[in-house]
C-alpha cells in the first residue's frame, strides 16, 4: 500500500512506449523536424507582398502564417490575396497540403475580420485587444476533421482533447460578449477611431510642422484606424526619452512583446524602411474607442511641452 510513491504502467502505456521506441525514434530537438523561413516586407508598402510569399513556397511547405495587421505601423497585410493563390497552389499540385494561419489580435475590433473571407485555417484572436479580458482564442476550421489540430498539454476530456483545464467561464463569457459588440457596433467604433486619429495627425502637423515624420504612412497600404506611429525628428527626441518627460501622454515606443530590444529602434520600422535616426524617435499612438478630440489636444500640447523641454535641456 505505497501508491503514493509509485505505480506500475498500466498495459495500454507499455504499449504506448513500445510504439514510441519503434516508431518516434527521431530526435524531436533536431532542426530538420521545424524548418522556417521568413519572407520580409516591402519597403516601399510596408506590407509582405504576395507573390514574395509564393516564391518562397517550397515542396516541403506545410504551413504559412502572416498577422493580419501590423502592432506598430496598423499596415493591414494582403492574406486574402495570400490564402486565394495558396489554395489555387494547393488544387494544382500533388503535394502535402498547407494550411494558412494569420494572427488578427491588432485588427479584432478595429476592421472587419471574417475567417471565412479571408480563407483562413487557424486565426488567433486576443481578448485584451478588443476590450475583453486577457484571454484568447484560436478559430480552427473544421478542428480535427478538415483541419488537423493536436493539443500541446494533455489531461482531462472535457474540451474535446484539445487541451485540459476546466473552462474559464467567466472569461469565455466576456471574451464572447466583446465579440458580440463588435459584431453590433464595428462601424460605429472603426469611424470613431478613424477621425479620432486624423484629427491627431492634423494637430500634430500643425505644432511641428516639417519636423514630424509618420511611420504608418505608405502608398498602397491601408492601415488600422486607430494607429498612428510618428517620429518628432531632431537629435534628443528619442522615443523614451520624449514618453519619460511627458506629464499626461502614457503611450509607448513600440509592441510590448519587442520591449526587450531595450533603447534600439523598432526592427519592424528598419524593415520598413524607416531610417535608423527616424526610428528611434517613434512613438506608437493609438486611439480607442473612447478617445476624444479634448483627449488628442492634450497630448499634443503634452508632447509640444516635452519637445520646447528637450530641446532647451541640450
Amino acid at each position: 500500500m505505497d501508491y503514493n510513491a509509485t505505480t506500475p504502467l498500466e498495459p495500454e502505456v507499455i504499449q504506448a512506449i513500445s510504439e514510441a521506441l519503434q516508431d518516434a525514434w527521431g530526435n524531436p530537438s533536431s532542426n530538420y523536424i521545424a524548418d522556417v523561413t521568413f519572407v520580409p516586407v516591402s519597403k516601399v508598402t510596408a506590407r509582405v507582398e504576395v507573390d514574395d510569399v509564393i516564391a518562397a513556397v517550397r515542396p516541403n511547405t506545410c504551413l504559412i502564417s502572416v498577422m493580419l495587421a501590423n502592432n506598430e505601423t496598423g499596415v493591414i497585410m494582403p492574406v486574402r490575396e495570400i490564402c486565394q493563390r495558396i489554395k489555387s497552389l494547393n488544387k494544382r499540385h500533388e503535394r502535402l497540403r498547407i494550411l494558412l494561419h494569420t494572427d488578427a489580435a491588432q485588427a479584432l475590433g478595429k476592421i472587419r475580420v471574417d475567417a471565412s473571407e479571408l480563407g483562413v485555417d487557424y486565426l488567433t484572436i486576443v481578448g485584451h485587444k478588443f476590450y475583453a479580458p486577457r484571454i484568447g482564442a484560436l478559430y480552427v476550421n473544421s478542428p480535427g476533421t478538415k483541419t488537423p489540430l493536436h493539443p500541446m498539454l494533455f489531461g482531462g476530456g472535457q474540451e474535446r482533447n484539445f487541451r485540459p483545464g476546466t473552462e474559464n467561464t467567466p472569461m469565455i463569457a466576456g471574451l464572447g460578449k466583446a465579440a458580440e459588440l463588435v459584431t453590433s457596433h464595428l462601424s460605429e467604433y472603426e469611424s470613431h477611431m478613424q477621425s479620432t486619429k486624423l484629427y491627431l495627425e492634423e494637430q500634430l502637423r500643425a505644432v511641428f510642422k516639417d519636423k514630424i515624420h509618420f511611420n504608418s504612412h505608405y502608398p498602397g497600404s491601408d492601415i488600422l484606424p486607430n494607429t498612428c506611429n510618428v517620429s518628432i525628428l531632431g537629435p534628443t527626441l528619442q522615443g523614451w526619452r520624449v514618453l519619460s518627460n511627458c506629464r499626461r501622454l502614457l503611450a509607448s515606443v513600440g509592441a510590448a512583446c519587442h520591449s526587450d530590444s531595450g533603447n534600439r529602434p523598432s526592427h519592424i520600422l528598419l524593415s520598413c524602411g524607416v531610417p535608423s535616426e527616424v526610428a528611434a524617435n517613434a512613438l506608437r499612438l493609438s486611439v480607442g474607442r473612447g478617445t476624444t478630440e479634448a483627449d488628442v489636444d492634450a497630448v499634443v500640447e503634452d508632447l509640444r511641452e516635452t519637445v520646447q523641454l528637450l530641446e532647451e535641456m541640450n
